[in-house]
């Protein structure tokens, strides 16, 4: 993943195998305000053809996650412990882009709103997550 972080987040887990990388999530902008990655949808398909649910679930969890260590991290580890997804439509080739913005962060626990569109700029998916944010890591 590039990421032009302040913080840099991905220092410390640049030696563990990230499913982010496996499935070509690129993060392209990470600020406090919000932080916008990439998906392919080629290789995240379900049997059908269209853009897996899950990868969907992925590419707002990895985001939303970013977002919260952006505000909590050294000094605390987020980690995400409710992520809601409505899927609105199917897309079937090209990229889709999603846009993770804070909603709520606090000492404890914070929450994004995660919207992933198409291509043409459709709204593909809208996702809630929110991160507990722990005192240590867990371990690997």
């Amino acid at each position: 993943m590039s990421a032009d972080v302040s913080t840099d987040v991905s220092a410390d887990v640049s030696t563990v195998e990230q499913l982010a990388d496996r499935m070509g999530i690129e993060l392209l902008t990470t600020t406090r305000e919000e932080v916008v990655g990439r998906m392919p949808v080629a290789g995240n398909r379900q049997p059908f053809g269209v853009l897996h649910g899950g990868a969907s679930a992925v590419l707002a969890e990895t985001l939303g996650s970013t977002l919260a260590a952006m505000h909590v991290y050294p000094e605390r580890f987020p980690v995400g412990i409710e992520l809601s997804c409505t899927h609105h439509r199917s897309a079937t080739a090209g990229w889709v882009t999603g846009v993770a913005r804070p909603i709520h962060v606090g000492r404890s626990t914070s929450t994004s709103e995660i919207v992933i569109s198409d291509e043409q700029g459709r709204r593909v998916c809208t996702a809630r997550l929110t991160c507990l944010h722990r005192d240590s890591r867990p371990r690997v």
